[in-house]
Formats: structure tokens, sequence, C-alpha cells
């Protein structure tokens, strides 16, 4: 019994530490707020504005992020006769995810094997598959990428994606505009000391936030990897399809064409073949070491192989 609780022990994990690293992407936001606020106007409305800014953001991602996505990655939306077996694949594992309705499938014409999936939610959501992907998996392999991708839909990972996303944009749009006009900007009169150490806080402010922001960007990708690939396995029961998966990907020479900021964190592996192994720059690597995600899945199905078969 306790072996079969670990799989759901690592999810809740999981899904605290993310929740936790994105409370500390809000505080970060609204502490920019904060400091320009009592350098310019005042500290609360600094907040209030600050906020102001992330919510507009996300709402213009919330209804036209993933176009957005899936053009810059030229992906093409196809009907079942396209390729049978790739629907087959994710309408079971959409059943088996209690999806209601399986997410719209685009294709990537491109011969580095690599997916990803995105959306607003369940019901608005899509998974890109690359050409190289359908061509160098097996059928189980293929149906381990599936599911891993539609863990992610499951998980509502699409929407928190595009959620971090905005909020660490909007802060590196308002540090940038702040270090322009903190020379020239007009300040609110007040206690000259206070104004000084307000000014010295927020220069390294405006410098830090960004890092920072990213590292907590790519933190929480980590983790929603760690957590769609046991999530995957539950789907399955079949973890090593999965583990054999990653291992094909992570090792093929073929780095994808069409590759941007904006979308690397959002593929299963990498698309930059230097950091597919997750190890370079680990604060700022988006996706966890391949070794540890493929012992995770490993050590899963040894776990699988000694619980009972679930009947009904």
């Amino acid at each position: 019994m306790s072996e079969g609780l670990n799989l759901f022990d690592q999810i809740a994990s999981n899904k605290r530490r993310s929740v936790l690293l994105l409370v500390l992407l809000l505080g970060l936001l609204g502490a920019i707020g904060g400091v320009l606020g009592g350098l310019y106007f005042d500290p609360v409305a600094g907040v209030g504005l600050a906020v102001v800014i992330g919510v507009i953001a996300s709402l213009i991602a919330w209804f036209s992020g993933s176009n957005v996505l899936l053009a810059f990655s030229g992906a093409k939306q196809i009907e079942k006769s396209d390729h049978q077996q790739l629907f087959n694949v994710i309408e079971e594992l959409s059943i088996a995810a209690g999806l209601a309705t399986p997410p719209d499938i685009y294709v990537i014409d491109d011969p580095s094997p690599n997916a990803f999936a995105t959306g607003r939610d369940p019901e608005h959501a899509a998974v890109a598959i690359t050409t190289g992907l359908l061509d160098k998996l097996s059928r189980d392999e293929l149906q381990g990428v599936m599911a891993h991708e539609l863990s992610h839909v499951r998980n509502y990972d699409i929407r928190f994606a595009t959620i971090v996303g905005v909020l660490v944009g909007s802060i590196a749009l308002i540090c940038d505009v702040s270090l322009r006009n903190l020379a020239f900007g007009r300040r609110s009169k007040g206690d000259g000391r206070v104004q000084a150490v307000l000014l010295v806080v927020a220069l390294v402010l405006m410098i830090i936030a960004p890092i920072s922001a990213i590292a907590i960007q790519m933190a929480i990708s980590r983790q929603r990897e760690y957590l769609a690939d046991a999530s995957a396995a539950e789907l399955t029961r079949h973890p090593e399809a999965l583990a054999s998966a990653l291992g094909k990907l992570a090792g093929d020479p073929a780095e994808l064409r069409k590759r941007n900021r904006a979308t690397n964190a959002l593929y299963i592996v990498n698309p930059k073949r230097a950091h597919r192994h997750g190890q370079k720059g680990r604060m700022f690597a988006t996706h966890p070491p391949m070794q540890e995600r493929i012992r995770r899945l490993n050590a899963m199905a040894y776990k699988f192989e000694r619980a009972p078969a679930v009947e009904g």
C-alpha cells in the first residue's frame, strides 16, 4: 500500500512546491511595485498598479497565448486521417485521464523528436508533436510521451505555465522601463534620506528581480516536468516506455530548427541539444536532469510491477 502511495506523494509534493514558487513570483512583482510606488507616488498604489499590469498581460495571454506559441513553432493542425495511430493514442489517453475533449493535435515538420502542450484549460488545449518524434519512437514510447503531455493538460500546467510566463514578462518589462526612468524620472517629494534609500533599493531590485524571476520560472518548469512524468506513469502504468523515449529524445543529434526562449521550457526535452540533460546552469535549466527523470521513472516501473492489479 505504501509503495503505491509514493507516486501520489510525489505528485502532491511537486504541486506544493510549484504553488510556493508562484507565490514568490507574485511577491517579487508586488515588491517591485511597492518600491517604485514609494519613489514616485505611493507604495500601496504601486503594488496595485503592478498587479493590474500583471492581470492585463495575463488576460491577453489567456485568450491568444497558445495560438502565438503554435505559430512561433511552425505547428500545423492535422486531422485523424493524417495520422490514425497518433489520434488513437491521444483519444485512449484522454479517456484514461478523464478529459471530456481530446486536445487539438498539431504537427511540426522537424526531424528533432520533441513535443509540447499548450492552451488555457483542458477544454481549450493543444498538443504539438514533431515529425521526428513520430518517426523515431515506438507506439509504447509515443504513448508515454503523449501521456506526459496530456498530464500537463490534466494538471492545468498549461494554464500555470501561461500565468508564470506572463508574470516573468511583466517583471522584466516593469524593471526595464523603471531603470530607464530612475535617473531622469520625477520622484515624489518627501524625506530625502528615505528617498535615497528607496532609490538604492530600487536600483538593486531592478537588476536582481528579472534574474530572480527567470530562476523561479525555471524552477517551476522543472517541478512541473517531474509532475508530468509521474502523472504519465500513473496513466499508462508503463513508466519504462516514457523512460526509454526520454533517453532517445535526449540522445538524438538533431536540434529543433524553430526554437526560441518563449517555447523552450514547454517541450518535453530542451530543444537545444547542449541543454537537453538539464545540467548546464542548473539554476536556469528549463528541465530537470535527464538521468534523474529516467531514474525516477524506472523506480516507478519497479513499484508498478509489485503493485497488485486494480480490478474493475
